[in-house]
């Protein structure tokens, strides 16, 4: 049994959002997706340890691709994240990737070119070792070195 790959696709473009979505689903990814900025980084944030990647767009309303990048990465947050945007000029991808991003997808974009791109970041994620983990009301923070009964 193989497990399964959870993504969180941040998309503002709802048709884009479901042929990506749709796709991913019919090569055994999980993929939940945000519409937004703002909700796309409380996803990230409130589930923290369930994903293994996300695709964020660089234009989303309410907090932008590059802001959740630079936010992650000051957390200090591994997740791989590549990043999906109509902006392709070479001074945006310097900058996407200076953001945080580990990868930069320029639409429009193949399908088949995705899925590779998900495979060798998948490939390359670092081995998961959450800092928080939580059980009901019993998070253990090891940034910390705390336990805490919520």
């Amino acid at each position: 049994m193989s497990i399964k790959m959870k993504i969180l696709l941040i998309e503002d473009e709802p048709d884009l959002a479901a042929i990506i979505q749709t796709s991913l689903s019919r090569h055994q990814y999980v993929v939940d997706w945000a519409a937004d900025g703002k909700t796309g980084w409380e996803y990230l944030i409130d589930n923290r340890t369930t994903y293994s990647l996300a695709i964020i767009d660089w234009m989303l309303p309410k907090m932008s691709g590059i802001e959740i990048c630079q936010r992650l990465r000051a957390e200090k947050y591994t997740l791989p994240i590549l990043m999906l945007t109509a902006r392709d000029r070479m001074e945006d991808k310097i900058t996407g990737l200076d953001a945080g991003a580990d990868d930069y997808l320029v639409k429009p974009f193949g399908m088949a070119e995705l899925l590779a791109r998900l495979r060798a970041l998948q490939r390359r994620a670092p081995t998961f070792q959450p800092e928080r983990l939580q059980l009901g009301n019993l998070r253990l923070d090891y940034g910390n070195n705390a336990i805490v009964i919520t």
